[in-house]
């Protein structure tokens, strides 16, 4: 799924158009736009919304036409759970179609593909195409300010964001990262260009680990790849509800970046000099050819290494140059 979202630059024209069409006569107001999608399950389905006590998130029965939300979702995470609904109901069509344009190799695959797309029609509904970027824009992406104006949270403002490049109307171009305390990638969106690891944990000097030290606060770095490619990345922790006592929070880390000719369009950038802000970052250690890193976990692939007991430089692993 990574891959087909990659190779359409996160950008699904068939499905912004389903969700205008889906959008047309909802009010602009996010409460008023929660009570209109149930006031519309109910009265074009058939379809009966309740909030109480659930195991999970949400659960849907077709055959009695019930549809029941955890209450320990946030006022946001109903939102796009309704919205997800009505997409379902209203915009299987589109989806269907684009699957089997895609046409994946198995039905697990056309499973969680269908759940992405849905997801994908469920925040375009919520924060329609032309309205969010022209707000986020204007707000010179300052991400929380977007995410309460839509009614929706800082990680769903900050994934639609990044799918933002309808051609003529293209957004800043923004990459997207969801990562937990041990490194797990459960998200990634590739719309900036940046080159992810495809295996193998990231870069440990990058900003995404930092950010997890300072729960709910805005890091921000310029980041610099091995071959010169600069970004300018933001990141943040985000926090899912405890269900029970005892149950630790789920935290993850929500990063954004984008090359860094666009910083100026950015507000966490005011004040920062971009050039003495660099830091060197590589894909993971086992990519990385920077000889200094003092931050090193594993020895480079493709070089042998040099140990010399009578020295000892800034890397653990100390290595020679490639031959050529």
């Amino acid at each position: 799924m990574r891959d087909i979202f990659e190779a359409r630059a996160n950008h699904f024209p068939e499905l912004e158009q389903a969700a205008e069409a889906l959008g047309e006569g909802l009010p602009a107001e996010p409460a008023a736009s929660q009570a209109a999608i149930v006031e519309r399950l109910e009265r074009a389905h058939g379809l009966t919304v309740s909030v109480r006590p659930l195991e999970g998130l949400r659960a849907y029965d077709p055959e009695a036409r019930h549809l029941v939300l955890a209450e320990t979702l946030s006022r946001e995470s109903r939102g796009f759970h309704l919205a997800f609904q009505l997409a379902l109901l209203e915009a299987g069509e589109a989806v269907e179609a684009l699957i089997e344009a895609i046409r994946p190799s198995s039905a697990e695959a056309a499973g969680i593909l269908r759940v992405g797309l849905l997801n994908y029609t469920a925040a375009a509904l919520l924060m329609p195409y032309t309205p969010f970027r022209e707000a986020a824009a204007a707000l010179r992406h300052d991400m929380a300010v977007p995410a309460a104006r839509f009614g929706v949270s800082f990680e769903q403002a900050c994934q639609r964001l990044s799918s933002l490049q309808r051609p003529g109307e293209r957004g800043v171009p923004f990459f997207f990262l969801r990562v937990d305390p041990a490194g797990n990638v459960s998200k990634r969106f590739a719309g900036a260009g940046f080159p992810f690891a495809r295996f193998g944990g990231s870069c440990p000097r990058w900003v995404v680990h930092a950010a997890f030290a300072t729960p709910g606060e805005v890091r921000v770095q310029v980041a610099e790849l091995p071959d010169g490619a600069r970004f300018f990345c933001f990141a943040r922790t985000v926090s899912g509800m405890v269900t029970r006592w005892g149950e630790p929070a789920p935290v993850h880390v929500v990063a954004m970046g984008c090359p860094v000719a666009y910083a100026g369009e950015l507000a966490y950038a005011d004040g920062l000099d971009l050039e003495r802000a660099v830091v060197g970052i590589g894909l993971s250690c086992r990519l990385c050819e920077r000889p200094d890193c003092r931050s090193r976990a594993f020895p480079p692939l493709e070089h042998r290494l040099a140990f010399d007991p009578r020295r000892r430089g800034a890397s653990p692993y100390p290595f020679e140059p490639k031959r050529r």
